[in-house]
């Protein structure tokens, strides 16, 4: 029998400590308005003192698990997209497993930067199809603590905040990823970077503190480069499922920069009205903006079954995809 997938559960989480513009345009010395008008955003999240990443995936986490109805004990494996964890070493997946009570389900951190939860969600598509088993799949970041507060670039857009959907198996084979598009353009690698930390420049006594926080290189290249990306996966993964735009309920971009969506919805020709947004309250958290926002829209009572979603990224890497899911 052929396998479909669905979401049964999406949950969302965001730390209570709103920063908004005025703070970071103040301390930049540019003039009030100066964010929004570049990138869409009014506020942003950052974690507590006492939060790292496994405190922000957990109650959303939580949330996806309590929706789906899903004993706990019958999840199959945890993909936690983030490129923030808790320690370089160990992986976070499992202590936040553990944490969840999966029991024995398998667990691992997926580092694709902000296509990240996308690579996720493919996989986890394929796994239930095959072995037809849930798996949970989390987007989540905690960026605020990879901000270098003096580079205006990077400093206006990241945040943090997670998302979370639980994939099960169905009998309709017509749901769940109906057509992917996962692309890489490693000539783009150093656009966007955390130069030290890893094996080509490790931690020293030496160090700089900027080295080891986000650094944006071109912005304009960074701009033309991910929109081209996500335009380029979105049309594959249409392609691939034999769907048009006109098929498509919702457009979930990642929510990169306000301008970026603008632009993919033209070059797509998506009806602005059509995309999903969550950018002007929540900023830019990487891997964790795709789930945050469905999580938001299903919340919102804008996300329902039956309907076609169209989801792209494109990060540092450079990474993207494109994946159209149907909702049973």
């Amino acid at each position: 029998m052929n396998v479909g997938t669905t979401i049964a559960g999406f949950g969302h989480y965001a730390p209570e400590n709103r920063i908004p513009n005025s703070m970071i345009e103040e301390r930049l010395g540019v003039e009030p308005g100066w964010i929004a008008k570049r990138t869409g955003i009014e506020a942003r999240r950052y974690v507590g003192d006492d939060q790292a990443l496994t405190d922000i995936a957990l109650p959303a986490a939580e949330m996806a698990l309590e929706q789906s109805g899903r004993a706990r004990t019958d999840v199959a494996l945890l993909l936690l997209a983030t490129s923030t964890p808790d320690h370089l070493l160990p992986p976070s997946a499992p202590l936040l497993a553990h944490r969840l009570g999966l029991g024995g389900a398998g667990g691992i951190d997926l580092a694709g930067a902000c296509g990240g939860f996308l690579y996720a969600l493919t996989l986890a598509d394929s796994f239930v199809r095959t072995h037809r088993a849930p798996v949970l799949v989390v987007g989540a970041n905690v960026l605020s603590r990879r901000i270098n507060p003096a580079e205006r670039a990077s400093s206006v857009l990241f945040a943090d905040a997670a998302g979370a959907a639980l994939l099960v198996p169905t009998d309709d084979p017509s749901t769940g990823v109906l057509g992917a598009s996962l692309a890489t353009d490693g000539s783009g690698y150093g656009l966007i970077s955390i130069p030290a930390g890893g094996s080509r420049k490790p931690f020293s006594p030496e160090l700089p503190i900027e080295e080891t926080q986000m650094s944006i290189a071109d912005g304009r290249a960074v701009f033309a480069r991910a929109t081209a990306l996500m335009v380029d996966c979105a049309r594959s993964a249409l392609g691939k499922a034999g769907r048009s735009v006109a098929d498509v309920d919702w457009l979930v971009p990642h929510q990169a920069n306000e301008r970026i969506t603008a632009a993919v919805c033209r070059q797509l020709g998506v009806p602005a009205e059509k995309a999903l947004t969550s950018i002007a309250e929540f900023g830019n958290s990487s891997a964790g903006t795709v789930p945050l926002t469905l999580s938001l829209g299903v919340s919102e009572e804008r996300v329902r079954a039956g309907q076609t979603l169209l989801l792209c990224a494109a990060g540092a890497g450079l990474t993207g995809g494109g994946v159209v899911f149907a909702l049973q």
